[in-house]
């Protein structure tokens, strides 16, 4: 393909397209909150977490070594690389600001 091509196609992509971080981690709105602000506050806030924490709970979850009643499901449907995106967006999102 073309150059020219390559930049007129990723200049037709949506501007507002959500990051991938940012779709993945809306599996986890339910129980987190749609921007990591948990609903109810049962649940400690994921938004601004650091991303190496987010991580190691994540894998944590998924290996089974932290226990849990449904993450380590639901971690286990994550790729290591999901993961990592998940938490990029999670510590990026900004902490204490609720939608």
């Amino acid at each position: 393909m073309k150059p020219i091509l390559l930049v007129l196609l990723a200049l037709s992509l949506p501007a507002h397209a959500a990051p991938v971080g940012q779709r993945l981690y809306a599996n986890c709105a339910a129980c987190h909150g749609t921007t990591g602000h948990t609903v109810g506050g049962t649940l400690p806030p994921l938004a601004g977490q650091p991303r190496d924490t987010l991580i190691a709970a994540m894998r944590a979850f998924k290996t089974g070594e932290r226990p849990a009643t449904i993450m380590h499901q639901i971690a286990k449907g994550y790729t290591d690389e999901q993961i990592a995106q998940i938490a990029t967006y999670l510590s990026t999102a900004k902490q204490g600001v609720k939608p």
